[in-house]
Parts: C-alpha cells; sequence; structure tokens
C-alpha cells in the first residue's frame, strides 16, 4: 500500500475511529489520543497487514486495543470536570439513548457501536472484537434488552 493509499484510506475511516473510541474512553482527550497513536501504530505496522481488504478491520482492531491500554493506564483516576463538561455539553434529545448505552458493560456495548452505529456487519465487528459471530449476535440480542429496559426505566420516573 502507497503512502498516499494509506492516508486516503484513514482519513476516511478516522470518524468511525473516533465513534468507536467514545465508546470506550470517557475523556475527550483520550479519545483524540487513541485515535492519533492508532494511526502511527497502523502506518508502522502496515507490512502486518496481510489483505488489504481488511485495513479499515485491522485499524478498528488497533484503535481497540489502544483503548484498552489507555483504560488500563488510568483506570484509577476519574476527572470529574471533564464527566461534568461531556455531559453539560451533550444535546439533551440523545442524552437518554446515550446514557443507556454507556450504561452497558463494554461486551455488549463495543458490538452495539461497531453494528449499529458504524453500520458493520456480523462477521466484520465479529472480526474486530475477535470473536465467534454467535458470540456477537447473541451479545446484541442482551444488548437490545438492556437498553429497552433501560429506556423504558427512564421513561416511567
Amino acid at each position: 500500500m502507497t503512502k498516499e493509499e494509506f492516508t486516503r484510506r484513514i482519513t476516511a475511516v478516522t470518524g468511525t475511529l473516533y465513534r468507536v473510541s467514545c465508546g470506550l474512553l470517557r475523556s475527550e482527550a483520550d479519545r483524540e489520543d487513541a485515535v492519533q497513536e492508532t494511526i502511527l501504530r497502523a502506518w508502522e505496522r502496515l507490512s502486518g497487514l496481510r489483505q488489504e481488504q481488511y485495513f479499515e478491520t485491522w485499524v478498528v482492531r488497533i484503535l481497540i486495543n489502544q483503548c484498552h491500554s489507555i483504560q488500563r493506564q488510568e483506570s484509577r483516576f476519574v476527572d470529574i470536570e471533564e464527566v461534568r463538561r461531556e455531559q453539560e455539553a451533550a444535546p439533551e434529545e440523545g442524552r437518554a439513548l446515550r446514557d443507556a448505552l454507556m450504561s452497558l458493560d463494554e461486551a455488549y456495548r463495543l458490538p452495539v457501536i461497531l453494528h449499529y452505529v458504524e453500520g458493520y456487519d456480523i462477521r466484520e465487528t465479529a472480526a474486530m472484537l475477535r470473536l465467534p459471530e454467535g458470540t456477537v449476535k447473541s451479545r446484541l440480542h442482551r444488548a437490545r434488552k438492556m437498553l429497552r429496559s433501560y429506556l423504558q426505566e427512564v421513561q416511567e420516573v
């Protein structure tokens, strides 16, 4: 893959990388760091990409690993001011759904983001998460049930 082709393809996937990082990291700075580090690592390890048609899946997997690395590094620290700013800045109309999504455990939240928000099919989602397709399907099913329950509770209040 040429430098120009890499640049074109990484530019096309940058929005997806950011949105996936939003599902894993709370801090805006951490999200931006994860995306930038992912781009750097993808460029450095481009020779490790065996099949170019899986470029997007490969890059998202690098991002997920990077987000997990950031989570491990900062697992003991929570910036309360950052959380408040994000909550205040969020538009009210999507808040219930976003809160419901963020209430899910990562094992359920990530398949939902990849499949429903980013539009990857079950096979691609399974490849990115390194899970069997059946596991992805069952997690999506459970996540829908949990989201439905959460949103019903919110409406009743």
